[in-house]
């Protein structure tokens, strides 16, 4: 029996490195994930184990192409943004790979803003608030001020997915995707590196542009393969959305971060949007995305776990919780009542019971998911909200967040992998000779 044609993924996140194979109607069929332990940089702050996750690279693409049954046809690969690895001309890294949650030299933050017109005038600029490391050009001035020698041994400051697939093809290049997510490196209004950029004299360190959908033809031990560059993760997992729907649309991405995306919202940001935590992506056509973030993973966990320990029970309690139109609207008036505008400063002792509270919670993280939605809709109204990640299951949330958007269509959207899938997608048309299905992604109708 001929092997099945299939298309390879390497997903990097904080967390874990995932595997991930598909077959030609972008079915799923291998996974395999590994976690990795961090290491400290030469200032002793956690980040991420470079040599281990060189290693790890190689042996994980190694062993999908000896999959029994498939035929690896091509390799791409998508990684968390805000992180650059260095290497010299021999392809040697230069420097850790630093955490991009590194606290920033607040000397070399003030002089630089100060210098390129303030904070406000930049930030609209280049669509990127004042995040600090998070800002990841701002990580490559850093090096430049701090180790100049070091610095004029960097052949290529490669985004940490275009390094993944240096590793393969040798070849330094830079990708649109990882350049727009609020990287202080693009000018919006120019559609081009900012001045900066030339005049700090970083720009020869950054590795050419090239299209996200371009590869390369390799060959490992013998098997022949095209090689995508690499993606970022967030504009990767919008790649399935952009293929299967044409009329606009906004993309909720749960997880630790809800990240709210308009990709047909193509109006400049406004100093109003910016202090609202508001940014854009670039897709990979490098078209702008405008998104605003919210820490509602994070804060449906701690509000679970106040109320998971004051009424004794398992951390993954609702999970049982279905939702209820009673029950929600005096969870609402609840909140009114004591005038609670955060779930941390209401009294669990007075709420009578772990129900009434969950919804409480609920209603707190739906009113700011509505705040964080809306503010990507002012530009560019769309008619369909589709959540996908996490609180996509939640029916709770879901029921709650579709009875505010009455005159719109709220979808619970599941898609296998999405972040890995927009991978895939990206270089269709260089191992797959059949057309891309419309059936990608299943939704659930909230009304």
């Amino acid at each position: 029996m001929q092997n099945k044609s299939v298309v390879a993924i390497l997903d990097v996140g904080k967390t874990n490195k995932k595997l991930l194979v598909f077959d030609q109607s972008y079915k799923l069929v291998y996974e395999m994930s590994e976690r990795m332990e961090e290491t400290v940089d030469e200032d002793g702050f956690p980040c991420e184990d470079l040599a281990s996750l060189t290693s790890s690279v190689a042996e994980l693409i190694g062993s999908s192409l000896t999959l029994e049954g498939f035929d690896v046809k091509a390799i791409n690969f998508t990684a968390y943004g805000a992180s650059f690895v260095y290497v010299d001309a021999n392809g040697k890294t230069l420097t850790p790979l630093y955490n991009y949650l590194k606290p920033y030299p607040e000397d070399i933050q003030r002089q630089f803003y100060a210098q390129y017109g303030g904070e406000k005038a930049f930030s609209r600029c280049t669509a990127s608030p004042v995040l600090g490391s998070l800002n990841s050009g701002m990580q490559v001035l850093r090096l430049k001020k701090e180790k100049p020698e070091l610095f004029l041994k960097v052949n290529a400051a490669l985004h940490l997915p275009q390094y993944l697939s240096f590793l393969f093809t040798g070849l330094p290049v830079s990708d649109i995707t990882s350049i727009g997510c609020h990287t202080n490196l693009w000018d919006f209004t120019k559609q081009a590196y900012h001045d900066w950029v030339q005049h700090e004299e970083i720009a020869e360190s950054l590795a050419p542009i090239i299209s996200s959908t371009h590869v390369e033809k390799i060959n490992i031990d013998g098997h022949a393969l095209s090689c995508g560059i690499g993606l970022h993760d967030s504009s990767s997992a919008l790649i399935p959305y952009l293929i299967c729907f044409k009329d606009p649309f906004v993309l909720v991405s749960t997880g630790t971060w809800s990240i709210s995306l308009n990709p047909f919202d193509h109006v400049p940001l406004a100093d109003e949007e910016l202090e609202k935590d508001c940014l854009c992506y670039l897709q990979y056509t490098g078209k702008p995305v405008k998104a605003s973030r919210l820490f509602l993973g994070n804060a449906h966990e701690k509000g679970a776990k106040r109320i998971a320990s004051r009424y004794a029970l398992p951390l993954d309690f609702y999970k049982a919780i279905r939702h209820d139109n009673g029950l929600s609207a005096l969870a609402k008036e609840q909140l009114v009542l004591k005038a609670c505008s955060d779930f941390e400063s209401v009294d669990l002792m007075e709420v009578e019971s772990p129900d009434l509270a969950y919804n409480m919670l609920i209603a707190v993280l739906v009113e700011k998911q509505i705040e964080s939605i809306n503010l990507v809709l002012k530009h560019q109204d769309a008619e369909n909200i589709f959540v996908d990640g996490g609180f996509s299951k939640n029916h709770v949330f879901m029921s709650m967040l579709a009875s505010h958007f009455d005159n719109k269509k709220v979808y619970a959207a599941e898609v296998a992998q999405a972040t890995a899938l927009g991978a895939a997608l990206a270089i269709h048309d260089a191992w797959n000779p059949n057309p891309v299905g419309q059936d990608l992604i299943s939704l659930q109708l909230y009304s």
